[in-house]
């Protein structure tokens, strides 16, 4: 019976060393795998802030939540995957801000470049905070935000583009008058009833 216990007792010790050299080679593998996601994840956070354009300075100059979005672009991460994730969480609350764009630009052209850029944004943030980051889709997330943000501000200019085109006289007013908005509703008639 004795016998029997001890070879129990020794197959059982047997077994834990097993497990804990399976874990620890498991445990290596998992952190190299982290340590290749890190480096692809730095290498590819590049994002292109500088302006394009002198209406997309103005705005970076007048607009604060775009100011801000902006210099958080740049700031780059350093240290380790945790650093990404939280700098994807605060880049995602500073897109939510951009909300109020300024009168000039507040036009559905350009709400929907922010709309986008906001939702690019979001969408780096889930997968960035993954179990296991899908570093080919947050790598081309990187890119594809760098052509928004470049959409974004040939938009700006393409608006001042307009607003610089003379109108001819009276087109001012066709355009008012063709403005369901503003028009006149008819005064309703009182029904007779027989």
């Amino acid at each position: 019976m004795t016998r029997i216990l001890v070879f129990l007792l020794a197959l059982a010790i047997g077994s834990c060393s097993d497990d804990s050299a399976e874990r620890k080679i498991a445990y290596e593998r998992e952190q190299k795998k982290s340590q290749e996601v890190f480096a692809a994840i730095s290498k590819a956070w590049q994002f292109n802030t500088v302006p394009m354009n002198p209406q997309s300075e103005n705005l970076r100059a007048s607009w604060g939540p775009w100011r801000v979005f902006l210099r958080e672009l740049e700031q780059k991460p350093q240290s380790t995957i945790t650093a990404f994730r939280a700098k994807s969480k605060l880049l995602s609350t500073r897109a939510q801000e951009l909300q109020d764009i300024p009168p000039p630009y507040n036009r559905p052209e350009v709400i929907s470049r922010i709309s986008v850029l906001r939702t690019k944004i979001h969408e780096l943030d889930l997968y960035i905070n993954l179990d296991r980051i899908p570093r080919d889709k947050v790598t081309a997330l990187v890119s594809e935000i760098n052509v928004e943000i470049a959409s974004f501000q040939s938009q700006l200019a393409e608006i001042a583009r307009r607003n610089q085109i003379p109108r001819e006289q009276g087109e001012s007013d066709l355009i008012r008058m063709r403005d369901t908005s503003r028009a006149i509703p008819s005064p309703s008639k009182p029904m007779k009833f027989e």
